[in-house]
């Protein structure tokens, strides 16, 4: 079978979706470039690239709440992917099980399932 061939844009980047194979909620949304991508194929695990940090990471690396590849699937002008993936922990960095945890309005709708302040000390 034929790997499709991304189109990474002018940064180099393609938004990533990573959505919960059990449940179809969506956790997040990072980014990648060529190396996260390939990194993700070999491993089995979620890599992405960090503009704010200007490098390459494994998601759960630090806090051990990891993300287990179960398909990558590409959009039709393939600028774009979907990690489904196996959550393990809280995908989220301030300790909610989703990045999208909270309303446009602000209120909170979802699950605080760890403390940021002990896993990132």
């Amino acid at each position: 079978m034929e790997t499709v061939s991304l189109d990474f844009g002018e940064d180099g980047l393609v938004p990533v979706v990573a959505q919960d194979v059990e449940t179809d909620e969506v956790v997040m949304l990072a980014y990648a470039n060529e190396e996260a991508v390939e990194q993700t194929r070999e491993t089995g695990r979620a890599h992405y690239y960090s503009r704010s940090r200007d490098e390459l990471w494994e998601k759960g690396a630090t806090s051990g709440h990891t993300q287990e590849i179960e398909e990558i699937r590409v959009d039709c002008d393939r600028d774009a992917l979907v990690y489904r993936v196996e959550q393990s922990g809280g995908a989220c960095h301030t300790g909610f099980e989703s990045c999208f945890y909270r309303t446009i309005d602000g209120e909170e709708v979802g699950t605080r399932v760890f403390d940021p302040d002990d896993v990132y000390e």
